[in-house]
């Protein structure tokens, strides 16, 4: 058989399903069309909630882990309150500050290396113009605050101080 009477052979099968034999037939396929409608639209609008729902709470994991580090500044604070030590209050933030950065780490966060490097729009916001005939020009001379990157993207860009050469 061609391919050409196959698809009227295929057509005459859906037009003589889509034709109704009698009223009753008719009024079956009435009701199966108006039960397929109410269904998608319950689908659709239980999607909607999930979705609406999947963005309401993406952070939720997310605030429970910092929820933690909260946790240890409040501790670290409580320390220092009761021995009035300066220095016990340093040691725990600086311990909370290694368990953010390892926290960031873990989502893929990444401070970028500068003070050194030639700048890059993209990934440094120059702040200052550093005259210097020691250094080529655009070189990173000093880093204001660090820039970062999540799984390769820039998320903020660092703030840096960059050789020129005197002007002339």
């Amino acid at each position: 058989m061609t391919d050409s009477v196959k698809n009227n052979s295929q057509k005459d099968n859906i037009n003589k399903a889509a034709k109704p034999q009698d009223g009753n037939q008719e009024a079956e396929l009435q009701d199966r069309l108006l039960r397929l409608g109410a269904e998608f639209e319950n689908y659709r609008k239980r999607v909607q909630r999930e979705r609406e729902d999947l963005i309401k709470y993406a952070g939720e994991s997310f605030i429970l882990e910092l929820l933690h580090i909260v946790d240890n500044f409040e501790r670290a604070f409580q320390a220092a309150d009761k021995t009035q030590d300066f220095k016990v209050l340093h040691q725990g933030v600086e311990m909370i500050l290694k368990e953010v950065e390892n926290f960031l780490k873990e989502k893929g966060v990444k401070k970028m290396a500068t003070v050194g490097s030639q700048f890059d729009p993209h990934k440094h916001e120059a702040i200052e113009n550093v005259v210097s005939n020691d250094r080529p020009e655009n070189i990173i001379v000093e880093e204001l605050q660090p820039g970062y990157e999540l799984n390769g993207k820039v998320i903020r860009p660092a703030r840096v101080k960059i050789s020129k050469k005197e002007a002339k």
